[in-house]
C-alpha cells in the first residue's frame, strides 16, 4: 500500500544574496496547491512532406508555484525575496540564484537549482470573502535532481 499524503512536507530555500543560509517553508496555503509544478514539454514533433514523423528534444525551464499562508513568517520571507529581486526606477535587483529542495514525508527529495523568482504578490490582497488572498510565488529553475528515501 502506498501512502500518498503530503502532510509533513517542507521546502528548504536558499538565495545566494538575500538568504544565503536559507529558510524552511512549512506554512502552506489551505485554498491553493501548496507546491505546484506544471507539466513541461521536453520534445517537439513535425511531419516531413511525405508524412515522415520527425522528433527532437528541446530544453524546458521548470516552473514552480509555492502558495503560503498570508502574513505568516514564510510569506514575509518570500515577500522579502521578491522585493530584493524586483527592479524599479532607482532600484536594482540583487540577482539571487535560488536553490529549492522539496522534502517529502517519505524522506525523498527533489532539489531544483539555478533558479530565479519570477512572480509574486508585492502587497497583500483581500478577497471578496473578506480574507487575505493566498500569496503565490513563482520560480523558474534550470535543473532538478532527485533522491529517494
Amino acid at each position: 500500500m502506498e501512502d500518498i499524503s503530503g502532510f509533513g512536507s517542507v521546502i528548504d530555500l536558499k538565495a545566494t544574496k538575500t538568504f544565503p543560509s536559507g529558510f524552511s517553508i512549512t506554512q502552506f496555503a489551505d485554498d491553493a496547491d501548496p507546491f505546484d509544478v506544471p507539466s513541461i514539454q521536453i520534445a517537439d514533433k513535425g511531419m516531413g512532406v511525405n508524412g515522415d514523423l520527425v522528433v527532437w528534444s528541446k530544453p524546458a525551464a521548470i516552473t514552480v508555484a509555492v502558495n503560503v499562508v498570508p502574513g505568516g513568517e514564510d510569506d514575509k520571507n518570500l515577500a522579502t525575496l521578491l522585493d530584493a529581486n524586483r527592479v524599479s526606477k532607482g532600484k536594482n535587483s540583487v540577482r539571487d540564484v535560488i536553490t529549492m529542495t522539496q522534502v517529502y514525508p517519505d524522506g525523498s527529495t527533489i532539489t531544483l537549482s539555478k533558479g530565479k523568482i519570477t512572480d509574486g504578490m508585492p502587497v497583500k490582497s483581500i478577497s471578496s470573502a473578506g480574507r487575505l488572498k493566498t500569496p503565490s510565488y513563482l520560480f523558474v529553475f534550470e535543473n532538478v535532481t532527485r533522491s529517494n528515501s
